[in-house]
């Protein structure tokens, strides 16, 4: 805002009238004279009206065209308004003294005038002042409204001092307008009768575009405010979570909509009042207001809706409290997620997302091509999925390709092994539990692997180990998509695609009455055997070289097999399918010194069972060379695989044999990838 401290009256009176009348005509004729006297401003608005080629004599003013005149009234929209009501009070003080008042853009277009009538006549027919018309020094010379916008600095002009002859009749007094940077917007002026110039005239401008200058700093300060309240409400409603924010009594000042639809407010007014007179956060009448003591993030709720008797919404809620700038607490944000989003975000971060195709299954025998056949079948069906075959044929790779290729193909792919879970453990896994359910449970409850395979597939791997009691909860669940957690009332609607798996005779199962035959019939609506490796044919050649190729890139070496070895695996019946092929190819990987896969790099039991004995079988205490750390590695390696060969898969045993501990054992396991399982 600009402040004009000082403004000084000049000498109007009849001498200095008379002296300029005078000067004037010489100065349009460019005739010498004494010019000095003439206020400089005047003096150089003059010499500027005569290059702009104004023409002395007569009133010539640009006028704007319609719709250019509505443009820029619509551009000046903020400006007229603000200015209006501050013209209309000046004019209530002035009214009747002959006094007009007008606002000019930066410009010098006429957006406003208020007035007299009879002046606002006169001036339409001597000095075209009517909106629209240009009141610039280029158009209208020596006048308050454009030299006062050249200079940019409040004005008082008198008379004589008008450089265009029929304006010389009047006064004029103008102050410039500025936005809150200081940009010139353009100026408010008071015209009236030449007798009647007052130095309070200028004086009162100069107050009103003071107050108009406040108020444009006012308005310039709300609309940004408006603007940025706008952002953050266009921010919160992109929002995929429900949000809502409270003041210090637990009372709404903001929600998004996503909060209102997922609490059912969608035609409630909440703004203002309580949030528990919607909702309470417990079953009872216990203090709401203890759950949001602390901040928390993702905590797994309860919702109860106030004035129904619905069962509770479960979300996982995130609470941040909101500081002034004294650092005092002043409210809290609460955002809702629903418990399927964040399961989405948890399978992402968890890994519970397919990493195989069909593409992934390595094999083009008759028997490969079938199997995919029918599984891409099974595909593009929504019916559960039961999945037949021996340990280490790829019965979860199956699965997840039959997920990738299913309408649930963009939801989660959960895994669970049955077998692999203490007995107590199974069903909190499957099902998932409340807070509280039992002890050591975890404080704020936990999913079940149901929930977290809502919208995708759920893989139950060795069902058959199943024990039977948790099979008749499973089997309910199948039956009602529902899910009901341990310690809970409540049942929970799920959308899953079941894949199960075993290798065991299930129809065996449900003779001894270890399966439950419903179950069983539940389960296997469609059933796909995968073919043990001996059963592929040509395909343990491409998996060898698949194998080999993967091994040679992790190790930045590359191997070759020696032809006999091919005819040694192709006879070989691989009693644990690929995983054994797998782990056979790899220890040759490990024990080979020259890169090449010979058969003596093979366990004794493969070449033993294809009816080979001659070949020397080369080991570390056979070796006379020095030990290398590689050397030392693979001798290792074969100590481990041996034990386990001897005593067929038995980890306990194995480590007697060696003189370690089981753990220790595991460990070595580990570290070669050895799976134990391959040797029963």
């Amino acid at each position: 805002m600009k402040r004009w401290l000082r403004v000084t009256m000049h000498g109007f009176d009849s001498t200095y009238n008379d002296r300029l009348r005078e000067a004037w005509g010489k100065f349009i004729n460019n005739e010498p004279y004494d010019y000095s006297f003439i206020r400089p401003e005047i003096y150089e608005s003059w010499v500027r009206s005569r290059s702009y080629l104004v023409d002395p004599y007569n009133s010539k003013t640009a006028l704007l065209p319609p719709d250019d005149l509505q443009k820029r009234m619509e551009d000046n929209k903020f400006l007229i308004e603000i200015t209006r009501p501050y013209m209309e009070k000046l004019y209530s003080i002035v009214k009747g003294s002959g006094f007009y008042l007008l606002l000019a853009d930066k410009d010098g277009y006429i957006l406003d005038l208020i007035g007299d009538q009879d002046i606002i006549e006169r001036g339409r027919s001597y000095s075209k002042l009517v909106v629209g018309a240009n009141r610039s020094e280029q158009y209208a010379g020596t006048n308050a409204i454009g030299t006062g916008l050249f200079l940019k600095k409040p004005i008082q002009m008198w008379g004589e001092e008008h450089y265009v002859k029929p304006h010389k009749g009047y006064s004029c007094s103008s102050a410039p307008i500025f936005d809150t940077e200081g940009r010139l917007l353009g100026c408010l002026n008071i015209t009236g009768r030449a007798h009647a110039i007052h130095l309070h005239t200028l004086g009162m401008v100069i107050s009103a575009v003071d107050g108009i200058s406040n108020q444009l700093r006012l308005m310039t300060a709300y609309m940004e405010l408006e603007k940025v309240s706008n952002q953050r409400n266009r921010i919160i409603e992109t929002m995929a979570s429900g949000l809502v924010l409270l003041n210090s009594e637990y009372e709404i000042i903001q929600v998004n909509s996503k909060f209102l639809t997922m609490l059912n407010l969608r035609n409630r007014s909440v703004i203002g009042k309580s949030l528990f007179e919607f909702i309470r956060f417990d079953e009872s009448d216990a203090d709401n207001t203890s759950l949001l003591d602390n901040e928390v993030y993702n905590k797994e709720i309860d919702v109860y809706p106030v004035d129904s008797s619905a069962p509770p919404m479960k979300f996982n809620m995130s609470l941040n409290f909101l500081y002034d700038s004294h650092g005092l607490q002043e409210g809290m944000v609460l955002r809702f997620n629903e418990t399927k989003r964040i399961n989405r975000l948890v399978n992402r971060i968890s890994g519970f997302k397919p990493n195989y195709t069909f593409d992934s299954i390595i094999g083009s025998s008759n028997t490969t091509k079938k199997m995919i056949y029918e599984c891409k079948r099974a595909a593009s069906s929504s019916s559960n999925i039961l999945i037949l075959g021996e340990s280490g044929t790829g019965k979860e790779l199956v699965a997840q390709a039959i997920h990738s290729a299913s309408k649930y193909s963009t939801g989660p792919f959960v895994a669970i092994n049955c077998g692999a879970l203490p007995k107590g453990l199974v069903e909190s896994e499957l099902f998932g539990y409340e807070r509280g359910a039992f002890t050591g449970a975890n404080k704020d409850g936990h999913p079940g692997k149901f929930e977290l395979a809502d919208g995708g597939t759920l893989f139950l791997d060795e069902i058959g180990e199943m024990p039977l009691d948790v099979q008749v909860t499973l089997l309910r669940v199948l039956e009602t998509r529902e899910v009901v957690r341990i310690g809970g009332k409540y049942p929970k609607p799920i959308d899953v695609r079941i894949i199960a798996a075993t290798n065991r005779d299930l129809r065996e199962a449900v003779k001894d009455k270890t399966f439950r035959d419903d179950l069983y019939y539940r389960l296997n609506v469609l059933s796909i055997r995968i073919p043990p490796l001996r059963e592929r044919g040509d395909d343990i050649l491409e998996l060898t070289d698949y194998f080999i190729k993967g091994f040679s890139s992790s190790k930045g070496i590359t191997y070759s097999v020696d032809p006999r070895v091919y005819d040694i695996l192709t006879r070989y019946t691989w009693p644990g399918n690929i995983r054994e092929l797998e782990n056979t190819i790899e220890r040759a990987v490990n024990i080979t010194d020259n890169n090449m896969i010979l058969p003596e790099h093979l366990p004794t039991h493969i070449l033993q069972s294809t009816g080979i004995s001659d070949i020397k079988k080369e080991t570390v205490v056979e070796r006379e060379s020095v030990p290398s750390v590689l050397n030392l590695e693979s001798a290792e390696y074969n100590l481990v695989v041996s034990s386990l060969e001897k005593c067929q898969g038995n980890v306990k045993k194995a480590a007697e044999m060696l003189g370690i501990s089981r753990r220790t054992m595991y460990r070595k396991m580990q570290k070669y990838n050895i799976d134990y399982n391959t040797f029963r």
